[in-house]
């Protein structure tokens, strides 16, 4: 038998048997390969993408990324894959696409960044032209970054475009000139642009190469703004590609040996699994036959999920990569047969293609199926998966089910001894995940009309509820042409548009006849509807209610009363949102039905004329016009859904070339990360004998432990240890502030997740099963899950509430002079989804020595939590990080307990242990940004009592409330989020009366911990709403307000509404202005509140632009337009004072280069790059003189936590004061050789015996903490404007453009700066716009009481690239430095300030539901909780079909 192979970047590699449950992923990071990386296990991330090649039965070479996290191992068997690593390095040389992703910034914490490299390396190796710009950007769906913001990312990929010969015409330079020219004139010195200030020439900067281009317009040469133009003239403005430095990068070539070798039948039989690949069709019947039960896979996108995430079994996977009959893409008179392993994304080109070819008329279905596939997953799922497992699996909610069902598709299924059937589509789903097949059958095919044989790969071929026998496999599948006025549509909606599953999906065919009268009826119809029942389900009342009749009102209506009788959910279905779900199905019939009448219009237009509203127009976006006559009837209002492709442009000031300070340097590590080679914890390569670990977690959410027993784990293969508390050699007791956490629970568990021990095993899969083997009894408490449960039970943690206050707050509501308002708003959590789980390693050494590596960023808590747990003095433990892939603050704290729990057994057995979290199990019990609620909230969810007064002109006059945060099971930060949600509460608004106390709620959930912002973008909502003269007592109507700056915006817009003023209006007539006081007793110096908002409002063109959007919604009934402009303040400081303080250790070697070390870590933010550039810069050396190894315990200890957006200001000073001292030493041998370099004057010293090494210290200056006068060493200011477009019927949106302005001083580094901006605004959006936690709790009790249902990209949706502003402009205000910060050069911090910026999405969508609900006659202020999620939307936008399912008013429910 031949030898199973796989090639990995050019080496060969024999497979190891009893690896059937192996993936790819598993197998490369085993060989040594790290650069793909563990980012979730589900193929949501794409850290994992790798390209596998292979040849095709006719002798081609076929290239395809996949998510090597969930594909078989056996199943590259041989094939080549490669990895970045194997394309190109910083030794050897870079590969182009590397090279532009680096010198474009699209690297921050590189976790992520080789997926991305290898994406866009698959793309170009596939392709035998260059891309478009939108195929770049829609082969980028699969990936994930939760850093950049994806701007630069899009920009470096665009230089390997085909170009646009029309975008350089003279025309469009011209144009483009004359269009960026406007944007910052208010910000300039002088009134004007400047070109490159680094080199002095008068043109742009372009992101792709970092070099001069005619993007920006030439300008006197004394302005002080640079332009650096997006993807624009990307080509020819900025020459071709440039060669990497040093040796050319050289690609490995595909292997000799896999072009001459005969592909061979696999049977790799395993002790738990068996691999088989077959042959023949008659092979795999065989096989079916003699394994009923046998799942059949290939890009496993199924069945890899059930084995990882479901413990699910399977002793037998069958391959069906090699069978011919399954791979089969032909055409016949009637339709298209479509072979049941052809890949989605070979179905995907050839319905394109095919529909192309075709007469118009027959392409319908066609088109349907390439549209309903182009939202399908990412691409790397979408070149591994096949057709016939996504049918198999009978999903209730798969997205191609509906449109074989409408579309009368035929799936023929065989088994052996039975031979062939045909099943109609529509018949062939039984039951939830049930089918009409025979265990022994395959489906085989799938029938329709196309011209082109092609082959593909089975995604994976299982049975759940569908009519067929075990023997059975879907061979094939029919799916018939449509005939003349016959129009088949697909829909789907869900929480985000790119790689996500769908809430409600549809699919429609309607066929037109003329009756006798020569009036055009519905002659037949097709309706069926996933994502309301357990199944897909034909709408059979509905169909009864259409057929027959014209297109017109009446059939409307008499449809949508059947829509209620077909679509039926019950209160607490498993999914939830029932009402949207509902209206989904009511506005897809109307969607539906308006499509087939424009096609129709297009089709006859001699007999047959658009009974609607010529508004109605925007309700659907429909696919490919038959004609040319339709298309022109389609447009502007009527479309498919199009996304050009982005853009962006960046304002900065300019400095001298000679300055360190100041350039856009890259961040320094962007050359390791863009081939992999940049080192995370779980890269590290382990000792011998080293162990990895696994928590036992609890599965309640407040019980007493009544028993734990650990013989079934001990008694399991490979596993060496199960630890509890009462093996633990030093203490149990851990926190943060106070000891009120248990490392292992003892007594009680108070939340679902929490640790109860931990197992150590030979592998991490050994370890993971041995910790679900622990049998745990437990007796059940009462649970408190939000905050109204808390406030109902007085669950609190006392003592850790804080107040401030100042002004008459009871004058000012006395007076009859005061307008007040009350209401209720809440606002959910935010999952910081870092791409890096949490990880550490413990290295025990010798005399009870400990070394540990971990991902963190706050190393001092490490050191305190492993001294503490195992009773060592911290003498004898170091505790390393080199880089963080994300952090976000939800690795301040949360990440200590994980590498405490990981150093019980290391210390206990002497030997090295790895414990690296699963996403889902990251997610589940790390903590999420707070919820606040009650009288009002801060981080996940704000409910507040209030009462709002203001003046007749909207002024604020006072605020009084009250704060409630939910902390979780533990105070961890939570007193501090708290105290800085009340520092907070005033936006950027003056209220001259405020009474704000705050309240910490304990409940049985994961502690909630620091997030981006911590606690401010939440108070700066509340504050908003006070600045009226807000009054929460206790005798007043609860108002539920959006955290913070949240809730501050929601009440100033409401305001706006009541006195009949615009909000921008509004805002600007409360801004603080310089030297104004705080409610806490800080005077503003330098406030740049004003500067930002003016610079924005001229920049965005904001009221132009306003009085367009306005006349765009007169003439669009169900496309609706917003446009919003929001201010921030942010303080920088830590609120308590003790942290404000910074070490740095700075060394001078003998060649005159210089290592630093910092308490710092690095996250992606540029720290260490920006540290480098003060010390560069202080000791007056070229950059790349300076290097930062790693942060560690044993170099710079008790370092404050990298968080509150200080370090680059306290570590970049810290370093500032060793040069200082470094500088005082080496003065006179600088005078004595006034002409020797760095290196000689440093050998001099050295020889003289002077020390050249120096510490540097900074403490933060005058700041007071929490409670005096100065908590903050000075503020942030910045402010954005958003435009949005709204489908009103699906909750669906884009952001056409965002503008933002962003105060950061005297920049330290203006592209890591912007790439700050960016990231910030970006996961603001997702906050406030995306992402959503759903918890077991009364609003969701499908999900078992306490635990987090959304727990990985699956379930829980951050931003992708195709959710970034269409143009996206970003200006750092001009002439703002800072003095408060002389040394690290006036610059101000940039983290968390740009983070609630990213809410001006949140107010343009609402603006534009506010003109849906007038045109319904909905007048007044309406309340939207966040993240106005396409749920929100939708229902706020209260219409004729949301009408019998919810009122106007209706709130959807939300976990808070």
């Amino acid at each position: 038998m031949t030898t199973p192979l796989v090639y990995v970047n050019g080496k060969r590699y024999d497979l190891p048997p009893d690896k059937a449950g192996c993936t790819l992923l598993h197998f490369l990071r085993e060989s040594g390969y790290t650069a793909a990386k563990l980012g979730c296990g589900e193929g949501g991330c794409g850290a994992c993408t790798v390209m596998v090649s292979s040849v095709e039965p006719d002798g081609k070479l076929y290239h395809r990324s996949i998510n090597a996290c969930l594909c078989p191992l056996y199943a590259v068997e041989g094939m080549h894959v490669v990895t970045a690593e194997g394309i190109g390095n910083p030794r050897d040389g870079l590969h182009p696409v590397q090279e532009r992703l680096s010198k474009a910034h699209g690297s921050q914490c590189g976790f992520c960044t080789p997926g991305f490299v290898m994406s866009m390396y698959s793309l170009l190796r596939s392709k035998a032209e260059p891309p478009s710009e939108e195929e770049i950007e829609e082969n980028l769906a699969g990936n994930l970054c939760r850093c950049t913001g994806y701007r630069p990312i899009l920009d470096a990929f665009k230089a390997f475009a085909k170009a646009d010969p029309a975008a350089y015409s003279e025309e469009a330079l011209a144009a483009s000139k004359a269009g960026t020219a406007q944007a910052p004139k208010k910000n300039g010195a002088n009134g004007t642009k400047n070109g490159n200030g680094k080199n002095g020439s008068s043109k742009g900067v372009c992101p792709t190469t970092g070099q001069p281009c005619d993007c920006g317009e030439a300008a006197p040469a004394a302005a002080a703004v640079v332009v650096q133009s997006a993807s624009q003239h990307k080509g020819q403005c900025c020459g071709p590609l440039a060669p990497a430095k040093g040796r050319q990068s050289v690609e490995p070539i595909f292997p000799p040996e896999l072009r001459k070798r005969a592909v061979a039948e696999l049977e790799i039989c395993g002790d738990s699994c068996s691999w088989y690949r077959p042959l023949t069709l008659e092979r795999l019947l065989q096989l079916k036959k003699e394994f009923p039960h046998a799942k059949l896979v290939i890009g496993n996108t199924e069945v890899g999920i059930e084995m990882k995430f479901k413990d699910m079994k399977y002793p037998v996977l069958v391959g069906t990569t090699h069978v011919p009959e399954l791979n089969q893409l032909e055409v016949s008179e009637d339709g298209l047969v479509i072979g049941a392993s052809v890949t989605l994304t070979k179905l995907l080109e050839a319905c394109k293609e095919l529909s192309a070819a075709l007469p118009a008329h027959q392409g319908s279905t066609l088109r349907a199926v390439a549209e309903q596939l182009r939202w399908f997953a990412g691409p790397p799922i979408r070149n591994a998966a096949g057709l016939g497992g996504n049918i198999c699996t009978a999903s209730p909610i798969s997205d191609l089910n509906p449109v074989w069902m409408a579309a009368g598709a035929q799936f023929t299924v065989a088994g052996e001894g039975t031979g062939e059937r045909t099943i109609a589509a529509k018949d062939f789903f039984l039951g939830y995940r049930k089918v009409d097949m025979q265990p022994h059958e395959v489906l085989v095919r799938v029938s329709r009309a196309e011209a082109m044989v092609l082959r593909g790969w089975l995604r994976c071929l299982g049975y759940r509820k569908v009519d067929m026998l075990p023997h059975e496999v879907l061979v094939r599948v029919f799916v018939p042409f449509t005939r003349r006025y016959e129009y088949v549509k697909e829909f789907k909606q869900a929480h985000r548009r790119d790689d996500d599953i769908a809430i409600v999906n549809a699919g429609m065919r309607l066929a037109m006849a003329q009756d006798e009268q020569g009036q055009w009826v519905i002659g037949e119809a097709a309706i069926a509807y996933g994502g309301v029942a357990p199944l897909t389900i034909m709408a059979p009342k509905t169909v009864a209610a259409l057929v027959g009749q014209p297109l017109n009102g009446d059939t409307l209506k008499a449809g949508l009363a059947a829509v209620e009788e077909d679509v039926q959910i019950s209160p607490n279905a498993p999914g939830g949102m029932v009402e949207f779900r509902r209206s989904l199905a009511a506005s897809f019939l109307f969607k539906g039905l308006l499509f087939a009448a424009q096609q129709l219009e297009a089709d006859a237009p001699d007999s047959f004329q658009l009974p609607f509203p010529e508004s109605y127009r925007s309700g659907v976006v429909c696919g490919v016009s038959v004609s040319v006559v339709a298309v022109a009837l389609a447009a502007p209002a009527v479309r498919p859904y199009e996304r050009p492709p982005s853009k962006g442009l960046q304002y900065f000031s300019g400095v001298p070339q000679d300055d360190v300070v100041g350039q856009s340097y890259r961040h320094m590590s962007a050359d390791l990360q863009v081939c992999g080679e940049a080192q995370y914890v779980d890269d590290i390569k382990l000792p011998p004998g080293s162990l990895h670990g696994a928590l036992i977690l609890s599965t309640k959410p407040h019980a007493k432990l009544v028993s734990v027993d650990k013989a079934p784990a001990l008694a399991m293969e490979g596993v060496r240890g199960v630890y509890t508390a009462e093996d633990i050699p030093g203490h149990n007791d851990i926190g943060v502030a106070i000891y009120d956490e248990e490392l292992f629970a003892t007594e009680v568990v108070t939340c679902v997740g929490q640790p109860i021990g931990i197992v150590v095993a030979d592998t991490q899969q050994q370890a993971q099963a041995a910790a679900k083997a622990v049998a745990v009894q437990y007796e059940d408490l009462p649970a408190v899950l939000d905050i109204d449960d808390a406030i109902a039970a007085n669950s609190y943690i006392e003592g850790w509430g804080h107040s401030l206050g100042c002004g008459d707050v009871d004058a000012c509501f006395s007076s009859s002079n005061t307008l007040t308002l009350e209401g209720e708003v809440k606002m959910g959590g935010q999952e910081h989804f870092y791409l890096e789980p949490n990880a550490s390693i413990v290295i025990p050494q010798e005399n009870d020595e400990i070394l540990s590596y971990s991902s963190t960023q706050c190393l001092d808590k490490h050191h305190r939590y492993i001294c503490h747990v195992l009773g060592i003095p911290q003498h004898k433990v170091v505790c390393k990080v080199k880089r963080l892939g994300g952090g976000f603050g939800g690795k301040e704290t949360r990440a200590a307990f994980i590498n405490a729990a990981c150093a019980i057994p290391a210390y206990l057995l002497r030997k090295p242990v790895r414990l690296v979290l699963d996403r889902d199990e990251d997610m589940a019990i790390t903590g999420q940004r707070h919820a606040f609620a009650a009288k009002y909230k801060g981080h996940a969810f704000v409910a507040v009592k209030y009462q709002v007064g203001y003046t007749q002109e909207g002024k604020l006059l006072a605020l009084d409330m009250d704060l409630y945060c939910n902390a979780g099971n533990s105070l961890d930060l939570s007193y501090s989020i708290m105290d800085r949600a009340l520092l907070h509460c005033d936006v950027t608004y003056r209220i001259p009366a405020v009474r704000a106390q705050g309240h910490i709620c304990k409940t049985n959930l994961p502690s909630h911990t620091a997030f981006r912002g911590f606690g401010g973008p939440q108070t700066v909502c509340k504050v908003l709403a006070i600045c009226w003269g807000l009054s929460l007592r206790p005798s007043q109507p609860l108002y539920r307000a959006h955290p913070g700056m949240m809730v501050g915006e929601q009440i100033i817009e409401r305001i706006a509404r009541a006195v009949g003023k615009p909000v921008e209006e509004v805002k600007l007539l409360n801004m603080y202005e310089d030297g104004n006081t705080t409610p806490f007793g800080q005077v503003l110096e330098g406030c740049q509140a004003r500067a930002c908002w003016q610079t924005v409002m001229a920049s965005a063109d904001y009221e132009p632009r306003k009085a367009a959007v306005q006349r765009y919604n007169a003439g669009s009934r169900y496309r609706k337009r917003g446009i919003a402009v929001v201010p921030t303040k942010f303080g920088i400081s830590f609120t308590t004072k003790f942290l404000n303080q910074a070490g740095a250790l700075v060394h001078i070697y003998t060649d005159g280069t210089v290592l630093v070390t910092h308490g710092g870590v690095e996250m992606g933010q540029g720290l260490h790059t920006k540290v480098c550039q003060v010390v560069a810069h202080d000791l007056g050396i070229p950059l790349d003189q300076v290097f930062i190894s790693e942060s560690a315990t044993d170099k710079v200890p008790n370092a404050s936590p990298t968080a509150a957006s200080a370090s680059s200001d306290m570590y970049g000073a810290a370093a500032a004061d060793a040069c200082a001292q470094l500088n005082t030493r080496l003065a006179p041998y600088r005078e004595k050789q006034r002409d020797a370099g760095f290196q000689e004057v440093v050998k001099a010293a050295y020889m003289d015996r002077v020390d050249l090494c120096a510490h540097g210290f900074y403490a933060t200056p005058d700041v007071t903490g929490f409670g005096g006068n100065y908590p903050f060493n000075y503020f942030c200011y910045g402010a954005a404007a958003a435009e949005v477009e709204l489908d009103t019927l699906t909750g669906d949106f884009q952001v056409l453009r965002a503008d933002v302005c962003m105060d950061v001083g005297k920049s330290l580094n203006p592209a890591i700066d912007i790439g700050q901006v960016e990231g910030g605004f970006v996961q603001g959006m997702g906050w406030s716009c995306i992402e959503e936690l759903a918890w077991g709790d009364k609003e969701h009790k499908w999900v078992r009481p306490g635990m987090l249902f959304t727990r990985g990209p699956g379930t829980y949706k951050i931003p992708t690239a195709n959710d970034i502003p269409v143009d996206f402009r970003v200006t750092l205000l001009h002439n703002a430095p800072n003095h408060r910060t002389p040394m690290v050069h006036s610059s101000k911090a940039v983290g968390e300030p740009p983070f609630f910026l990213g809410t001006s999405v949140f107010f343009a969508l609402k603006e534009a539901c506010y003109a849906a609900r007038s045109d319904a006659g909905l007048e007044g202020w309406f309340r939207m909780d966040s993240p106005c999620t396409p749920e929100r939307l939708r229902m706020a936008c209260a219409d004729d079909f949301t009408k019998p399912f919810a009122p106007a008013d209706l709130v959807p429910k939300i976990s808070c």
